[in-house]
């Protein structure tokens, strides 16, 4: 079964830059997609960035398109990296990593989440 442990978060200033690491355990680990979702206090889970396994084709939501990069690790077959730059307040919020499985048509793997404090 796959399991998703995620890395990386902490306290940053405005302007700022994290990068955040997902590493999957398992054996022939190979999703359809990789995502990246966060949860502000308050607020629903929103999607962040994801990545196809096949091919690398990524995708952003609007309000971090241009600040955050999501990547695959090339030698590590089971490791996805959002690397995060000029950080904003609104960007604090609890970042979870998830798998979308083949033969699932939703992510259906999801770590525990790591936090990203952004201060002003």
């Amino acid at each position: 079964q796959v399991q998703l442990v995620e890395s990386g978060g902490g306290l940053v200033q405005a302007g700022g830059s994290l990068r955040l690491s997902c590493a999957a355990s398992g054996r022939n680990f190979s999703p359809l997609a990789m995502g990246w979702f966060r949860q502000a206090p308050g607020k629903e889970r929103e999607f962040a960035a994801s990545i196809r396994w096949s091919g690398g084709s990524t995708y952003y939501a609007d309000d971090v398109k241009g600040r955050f990069t999501v990547s695959r690790d090339s030698a590590k077959n089971t490791v996805v990296y959002l690397q995060m730059s000029n950080l904003k307040p609104e960007d604090t919020a609890v970042y979870y990593c998830a798998a979308q499985t083949v033969g699932s048509t939703k992510y259906n793997v999801w770590g525990q989440g790591t936090q990203v404090t952004v201060s002003s």
